[in-house]
C-alpha cells in the first residue's frame, strides 16, 4: 500500500536525482530495489525506527557511516543521495569553511565576528568538533559553499 502510494506521488519522476528531498529518494531507492524498511535497517546495521526517521524526514543530519552503507546498498554515488546541507558536512564542514575563510584572507577571530559567531564556536566547526546546524548553515553558508 505505501509503495503504491509513494509510486503514484513520485510516477513522474524517472531517477531519484530528479527528487527534491534525501527522505524521498532514500524511499525511492528502496522501493525500486524491492525492500522493505527493515530489510535495510538490517542490512546496514541500525534499527527499523532509525531507518524510518531518515525516510520520515524526522532528522536533517544523515551520519557518513551511515550514508555510505546506504548509498552502497542502493548502488548510486553518494552526492546523489544527498541535498546541499547534508553533502557540506559530509565532505568535511571543517575543510570547507576553513577554505572559504582563508578565500577571505581571513583569520579566524575576525572571520567569527564576520559571520556573529563565538570565535570558539568557528574553531569547533573548523575541527568538526561539533556540527554546524541546518539553520545557521542555510543563513550563512547555503549559497557561499558548494559542496
Amino acid at each position: 500500500m505505501e509503495a503504491q502510494l509513494f509510486n503514484q506521488h513520485y510516477q513522474n519522476y524517472q531517477n531519484y536525482e530528479d527528487i527534491p528531498n534525501v527522505p524521498d529518494r532514500l524511499r525511492w531507492c528502496r522501493h525500486h530495489m524491492g525492500l522493505m524498511q527493515k530489510e535495510v535497517a538490517e542490512l546496514i546495521g541500525i534499527t527499523r525506527g532509525h531507518y524510518i526517521d531518515f525516510e520520515v524526514g524526522y532528522v536533517d543530519y544523515y551520519p557518513k557511516e551511515i550514508v555510505d552503507k546506504l548509498a552502497a546498498l542502493y548502488r548510486v554515488p553518494v552526492d546523489d543521495l544527498l541535498d546541499d546541507y547534508n553533502r557540506f558536512l559530509y565532505k568535511g564542514q571543517g575543510k570547507m569553511i576553513r577554505e572559504y575563510r582563508e578565500s577571505l584572507g581571513l583569520q579566524k577571530k575576525p572571520f567569527a565576528r564576520l559571520i556573529g559567531v563565538d570565535p570558539n564556536l568557528l574553531r569547533a566547526w573548523e575541527a568538526d568538533q561539533k556540527r554546524m546546524n541546518i539553520n545557521f548553515w542555510e543563513k550563512y553558508f547555503k549559497n557561499l559553499i558548494k559542496a
